[in-house]
């Protein structure tokens, strides 16, 4: 990660350029990099780019959880001083976004999800790996993606180091239950924030039915389909993503 930090009081973000500011979550397996395609894409475009790193291994066990998450992005927001804002999500990051688009309505401005858990319950948990050999950790890893040469070894080693770290472990664990509990299904009809759902066709860990199910249950939500792609559409076809993005953001006039 070359990305230089900026550490402010509890928050710690990467953020560049100017505009309105887009606020990228990550999920619970990775960070930064994930999203080098839509960081370098965007600013150029009139946007600033913000990636709080969220505080998932460092919240006390007892509040870790997606709401507590989603009120650490509200106070990011106050902190920053922003008015409205547009939240970009993959995986856990798009649930975080959800729920702080629910918590916090008249600060978001759109949401965009990508992957996002908070429908299907399991999408966290179920078969997040456990304790065990590298060998197993990365097949896991790589079931991720359409192309399995995405999972790279730094994302293998990423995960592998998490899962034999007890503290990481049960930390994870937390947030997954967590995640499992806050369903949104009921929240979803009342939530008229626009809302981009870009989903790869091939997505294993929330599988396509799952976009769709978001789509028909968020009123103003558009969604677009990437082929031969994962469950992280942004790392696996960053240009494709981009243009999609860019264009709902243009089509919408945000």
């Amino acid at each position: 990660m070359t990305h230089d930090l900026i550490k402010e009081g509890k928050f710690e973000y990467y953020t560049s350029g100017e505009g309105t500011p887009i606020i990228i979550l990550h999920g619970l397996m990775g960070g930064l990099s994930n999203f080098e395609g839509v960081i370098n894409y965007f600013p150029p475009k009139g946007y600033q780019i913000a990636v709080p790193i969220l505080p998932l291994y460092t919240t006390p066990l007892i509040k870790t959880s997606v709401g507590t998450f989603a009120k650490h992005i509200n106070a990011f927001i106050e902190h920053k001083g922003w008015k409205e804002v547009i939240l970009l999500g993959n995986s856990l990051g798009g649930h975080i976004g959800l729920v702080t688009t629910k918590l916090f309505p008249k600060k978001i401005k759109a949401l965009i999800i990508t992957g996002s858990s908070g429908l299907y319950e399991s999408a966290m948990g179920a078969s997040y790996p456990k304790k065990g050999d590298y060998e197993y950790i990365k097949e896991k890893s790589q079931d991720v993606f359409y192309d399995p040469a995405v999972a790279t070894k730094e994302i293998v080693d990423e995960v592998f180091a998490v899962v034999n770290d007890r503290n990481k472990l049960l930390k994870t664990l937390a947030i997954a239950k967590s995640a499992i509990r806050h369903n949104m299904a009921k929240d979803l009809p009342k939530m008229n924030t626009p809302t981009c759902i870009i989903w790869g066709k091939q997505d294993n860990v929330t599988p396509p039915n799952v976009a769709e199910e978001f789509h028909e249950k968020l009123p103003d939500s558009d969604l677009f389909w990437i082929d031969k792609c994962g469950h992280a559409a942004m790392m696996e076809h960053p240009d494709e993503f981009n243009e999609i993005l860019n264009g709902w953001l243009q089509k919408r006039g945000l």
